[in-house]
């Protein structure tokens, strides 16, 4: 079954929601229908990934800049299975809080041959 790399990104943009982070209980909440989403593509999820620390950008010693950080652009990645690349957009997009305002999924597929 073809795999596929997700990889969240922060979109630059004016929609990026401001003010403090979620209440103990939409937490709670959150964490409930990630586990149930969990559960529903426990078949499909390869590699949860996770969050990224910091990095460097390896270039050419000619190259001129400036470049945006990578840790500015990508939030996390995590690796699915499934037999389209459609299927694997429907595993990435029911994620709760991987998509949402101010950031986005690029569903990739891992060719293998």
């Amino acid at each position: 079954m073809p795999k596929y790399l997700c990889v969240q990104r922060n979109l630059v943009s004016g929609d990026t929601p401001s003010g403090d982070g979620p209440s103990p209980a939409q937490m709670q909440e959150m964490y409930a229908k990630f586990g149930a989403w969990q559960e529903k593509f426990k078949d499909n999820l390869i590699d949860m990934g996770g969050r990224l620390g910091d990095g460097m950008l390896v270039k050419h010693p000619t190259a001129d800049g400036p470049f945006v950080e990578v840790k500015e652009l990508v939030g996390g990645y995590m690796i699915v299975q499934a037999e389209t690349l459609e299927e694997a957009c429907e595993v990435a997009q029911g994620c709760p809080g991987l998509v949402r305002p101010g950031s986005g999924v690029e569903v990739i597929e891992i060719q293998t041959s």
